[in-house]
């Protein structure tokens, strides 16, 4: 279920965020049979066209299609249908489809590596033949064997896959590849079989047998090169998947039971011994234990875990046997959500990758009118005699413009990137978070379980006479009924004050219960208990009373609020009974992370609840200049779209509820992974860990891979536009410099493979 936050216009009636709930899900299915970027576009055409489809993306370089869709209208199996009647493969049927798709992936590359030897077998003898021993008898039978081998038995999957697209009135990186060795096979056939056409018009009889067969044997080993190195990009996620078990020891009726994962079901009974991974989402039901949870969480100490304690599918039980009662099992325990989330982020698409799906769409027909062009132009220049050098050259610039280079630029960066990140603990939610984050030059952090550790104490108090035992009890309860960090740090304070009190006590103390209670946002809470009225809040709601300030309580406000720590004022009416300090203090790592992104650039923005006095001083100790206190949720928004109307690119980063707004309005939002739902549910990007350090490891890394795609795209494109003339000869004039179609197919081979090399360089670059 998704829950879809729509934005009014800034110049609308009420400018505030509405909930939608809408009844539409997201899948992932495996493709195959995908060749180049024209083929994910048509599988996207396709997927977009079937009743039910909201959204289709297709991701060449991970080999998926990431769909959303309406549950009430969408069939699975029509979906699959039309993609096969395209052409290609949809994997759908299988309880764990990628290791389907890996398979799968298994038995292209073993195929692939066959037709490829035996198109180099072939290709050695024939090249030999055509290139320096030209004139054996039945030189041309025999180089018109070879090179029929080649093209039937190596380039087969070429021929097949054009054959379908043209049913289809479309073309791709097949179609460039089947016409410019047709076309060199059948001249060349032609050329064997009836010389003297061309003798007697005063030409010399030339064939292309080794031309055709060797573009089958380059671009056969640039596609066999392509996939392994793609493979490297998604090991990512083969990582993350690797974590699960695949079995579990189930106990059932007192009999210990190896099942796989699929056969587990919630509440089931499952025991883990010593050294083993924990297969499923639980609660420990007996026994004691040390867990490594290290790869989710990144905390590199192991934690103890005991009856009653949540473990996670995927971490590594160390010392003592455990018994755990299943939660969550199978596609609903945290590691497959997280696989999930990675999955649908490799698969969205960067805003600059649509520029490159534009191009690619037109690209195939484009490469074919430049082909036929260039054989006219030779012809007209030349006439008769430069037959030869016009299809050559035609030949070449079908061979050397395929645009896999140019739809493998900004997937497999993406992949290698996002992948990157969720073995680093941040996940990125889509493409767009991560192109974005590379123009941020503002940060907005919440300061309470962001900046500090969240988990405030109660560190000084004052009360009045008049604060006895029941009204100590009744503030506890109201401060337990709060959704403030404060109040159950407080409330907690208080109950076990009122426990020594009355352990301490000959008899049990007389005690009381509320009559109502209100919470009050951005000021604290009023309740009731008989007759009389009290209220516990900050500085505002104290001022609102009207109360009158002890000396006492006076010095040690002041003491308070000079060391930044947070007040809670409590009273009866207009009778003060007590004030109460909070500290919360500072992570560890924020001091750092504060001054990495400065020295970045970025402008540090801190934004609290908090009053002024505690805000100022931790800003003053981490050094950041501009802070905003005492403000409310919408104040938070409020002060984000002031950032954006400066003309900053704002990033927001928090952990609450109250923080969902203003991280809804950012143009990045990124949440602190050990949050509420709704702000993970709000935010792009979520840091796993509390770590505040992943944050500007977190935008260096966005850098990187902006950078990296935009190298992609520029050799891509370059490539292109430097190799089709030299292809189509306009160097030929000047330098008598004629392109061969075999260097050309070499050419584009090396282009495909340079992207995805070029990609996997990130997977070494320091992040930090």
């Amino acid at each position: 279920m998704y829950i879809r936050l729509v934005l009014f216009d800034k110049m609308g009636q009420n400018d505030l965020w509405r909930v939608i709930m809408t009844n539409y899900k997201t899948a992932i299915y495996p493709v195959t049979g995908m060749s180049c970027a024209m083929c994910a576009a048509a599988v996207e055409e396709v997927a977009r066209q079937q009743p039910g489809v909201v959204e289709a993306n297709v991701n060449f370089a991970a080999a998926t299609l990431d769909i959303q869709y309406d549950p009430a209208r969408f069939s699975v199996q029509m979906l699959q249908k039309a993609v096969e009647e395209a052409g290609y493969g949809l994997i759908v049927d299988e309880e764990n489809p990628a290791e389907a798709q890996e398979r799968e992936m298994r038995r292209e590359y073993r195929s692939m590596l066959r037709r490829t030897v035996v198109a180099w077998v072939c290709i050695l003898p024939l090249a030999a033949i055509g290139m320096h021993w030209v004139h054996p008898p039945y030189a041309n039978g025999i180089m018109a064997s070879l090179a029929l081998v080649i093209l039937l038995y190596s380039g087969r999957s070429f021929y097949i896959n054009a054959w379908k697209q043209a049913r289809h009135g479309r073309a791709n990186m097949d179609t460039l590849v089947t016409l410019s060795t047709a076309i060199a096979f059948l001249f060349s056939l032609f050329t064997a079989l009836w010389p003297e056409f061309w003798v007697d018009r005063g030409l010399e009889a030339h064939v292309y047998f080794e031309a055709s067969g060797m573009i089958i044997a380059f671009v056969l080993l640039g596609k066999l090169l392509e996939t392994r190195a793609k493979r490297s990009t998604s090991a990512a996620i083969r990582g993350l998947m690797g974590l699960q078990p695949k079995t579990a020891r189930v106990l059932r009726d007192g009999i210990e039971t190896e099942v796989p994962l699929a056969a587990l079901q919630p509440r089931d009974l499952v025991n883990i011994r010593p050294g083993e991974k924990i297969p499923v989402d639980g609660v420990v039901e007996a026994g004691n234990s040390y867990v490594d949870e290290s790869m989710i969480t990144g905390e590199p100490v192991p934690v103890a875990r005991q009856a009653g304690d949540q473990v996670l599918a995927g971490t590594i039980n160390q010392k003592g046997q455990l018994t755990v009662r299943i939660t969550q099992v199978g596609s609903t325990t945290f590691l497959v959500q997280i696989v999930r989330m990675v999955q649908q982020a490799q698969g969205s698409k960067a805003p600059v990758q649509r520029i490159a799906d534009r191009i690619a769409g037109i690209f195939v027909p484009v490469i074919l009118s430049i082909s036929a062009l260039t054989f006219l132009l030779w012809l007209i220049v030349g006439g008769s005699t430069y037959f030869f050098y016009a299809l050559q050259s035609a030949i070449s610039v079908l061979v050397i413009a395929c645009p896999c280079a140019l739809g493998l630029a900004t997937p497999t960066a993406l992949m290698v990137g996002i992948g990157k990140a969720a073995r680093n603990h941040i996940l990125i939610k889509d493409a767009t978070a991560l192109e974005t984050m590379c123009r941020i030059n503002c940060v907005a952090l919440d300061k309470t379980g962001t900046l500090t550790e969240g988990q405030p104490k109660v560190s000084g108090h004052w009360f009045a006479p008049g604060m006895n035992f029941q009204r100590k009890q009744l503030l506890a309860e109201a401060e337990s009924r709060s959704e403030h960090p404060l109040a159950e740090a407080l409330a907690l304070w208080l109950q076990e004050k009122c426990h020594r009190e009355n352990s301490a006590s000959l008899s049990s103390q007389e005690t009381q219960s509320l009559d109502s209670f209100q919470s009050i946002t951005g000021q604290g809470i009023r309740f009731s208990s008989n007759v009389d009225h009290y209220w516990a809040g900050n500085r505002q709601m104290a001022e609102e009373q009207a109360i009158v300030l002890p000396a006492e309580a006076k010095r040690l406000l002041s003491i308070w609020q000079s060391e930044g720590r947070s007040i809670v004022y409590f009273g009866m009416e207009s009778e003060l009974l007590a004030v109460f300090a909070l500290s919360d203090s500072i992570k560890s790592t924020s001091p750092e992370a504060v001054m990495r992104l400065q020295q970045a650039g970025i402008e540090v923005v801190m934004l609290t609840g908090d009053n002024v006095e505690s805000a100022s001083a931790i800003a003053r100790s981490l050094g950041i200049q501009r802070f905003y206190a005492g403000v409310l949720p919408s104040d938070k928004e409020q002060y984000i779209i002031r950032l954006q109307d400066e003309g900053k690119t704002v990033a927001m980063v928090g952990d609450g509820i109250n923080d969902s707004q203003a991280l809804a309005r950012a143009d990045v939002s990124i949440a602190m992974g050990k949050g509420t739902d709704i702000a993970m549910d709000v935010a792009m990007v979520t840091l796993i860990t509390n770590d505040l350090l992943l944050l500007p490891r977190a935008f260096m890394l966005s850098n990187q891979t902006v950078r990296l795609i935009r190298e992609n795209l520029f050799w891509a494109f370059i490539y292109n536009i430097i190799g089709i003339p030299i292809a189509a000869g306009v160097l030929y004039p000047f330098m008598g410099l004629l392109m061969n179609p075999m260097i050309a197919s070499a050419a584009m081979a090396f282009s495909s493979v340079s992207v995805v090399l070029n990609s996997l360089r990130l997977q070494w670059k320091k992040s930090n």
